[in-house]
């Protein structure tokens, strides 16, 4: 077996196993943003994971497991990096406005390459401070980026009315919950099961605008 169809056998099985399913290109299109990301990887140093088989653990299905969580027309993943969860969650749900964001200027190389490599429609890259971003936006990602409280105080500007907010988070962030700035409600706190982490070890927290 080669080291793609592996790699794809892992990321196939983990998508069944969150119960998803996927456009027939999605795969081969992630293991070609996979690709892309290990042979950058060496030079800007983009993710401190080296090994393609956590990668596709760690990262791939890491973003793949809040696709059910994702509304609306417009998304902003503010902090990107290298697209994480952004450019997997384009290739699953093609359609939407993506704007990835980084204040990297490596990162934002790196993924403005991977938009035009994987030819991915309605996808943007922006090296900015998140509070410099102008705009709003139907759903916010978030990934390993800042604490609730400083997202949301950075950000909060950038979520449409009936936006959702998705921070993806490691143990339940129970320090941060309390300093949710006004505004703001956390809507929902939910155990992310990704295939290959062991249990407990994500969590999404769902923010959305305070009813007036």
């Amino acid at each position: 077996m080669t080291e793609r169809s592996a790699l794809q056998a892992r990321l196939e099985q983990g998508i069944a196993a969150l119960g998803l399913r996927l456009p027939a290109e999605a795969v081969p299109r992630l293991l070609d943003y996979l690709a892309l990301l290990e042979r950058w990887n060496g030079a800007y140093n983009l993710t401190a994971i080296r090994d393609p088989a956590e990668m596709v653990t760690r990262h791939l299905l890491d973003s793949l497991a809040i696709l059910p969580s994702v509304q609306g027309e417009t998304l902003a993943d503010l902090g990107t990096g290298p697209g994480l969860p952004g450019i997997p969650l384009a290739i699953a749900a093609p359609g939407r406005q993506v704007l990835l964001v980084d204040s990297n200027g490596k990162k934002v190389r790196f993924l403005r390459e991977a938009i035009r490599a994987l030819k991915l429609d309605g996808v943007r890259a922006l090296q900015s401070r998140v509070e410099e971003v102008q705009g709003q936006f139907d759903c916010i990602t978030a990934r390993a980026f800042a604490s609730l409280g400083d997202m949301l105080t950075w950000g909060g500007h950038l979520l449409a009315p009936n936006g959702v907010w998705l921070a993806m988070k490691g143990k339940v962030p129970d320090d941060e919950l309390t300093a949710v700035p006004p505004g703001f409600v956390v809507r929902g706190i939910h155990t992310l099961a990704v295939p290959g982490l062991g249990a407990a070890e994500r969590h999404l927290v769902v923010l959305e605008r305070a009813s007036t």
